[in-house]
């Protein structure tokens, strides 16, 4: 438990923060079901990837990613590619 709490409140907020990738997950399972069966793979990897773009057009991301991000990048400077 002690290392997690020596990383920036930013990037704490980030590992604990959940919520983001279960919309996600929630947005691709409810356009998958809404589908039900697909004619190819490439069918089913295309709903996904537009399931995911709308996703994203809709803003709904985690507001503290770039605070976060930054001391990503400070902290991992040479793993981690701003």
């Amino acid at each position: 438990m002690i290392p997690f709490f020596a990383f920036d409140p930013a990037i704490r907020k980030i590992i604990y923060t959940t919520n983001a990738i279960e919309s996600l997950n929630r947005v691709i399972r409810k356009s998958i079901k809404t589908r039900g069966s697909f004619p190819t793979d490439d069918a089913a990897t295309k709903l996904i990837y537009l399931a995911i773009r709308n996703f994203e057009k809709d803003g709904r991301n985690v507001r503290e990613w770039f605070a976060a991000r930054n001391q990503f990048a400070i902290m991992f400077e040479e793993r981690f590619n701003a």
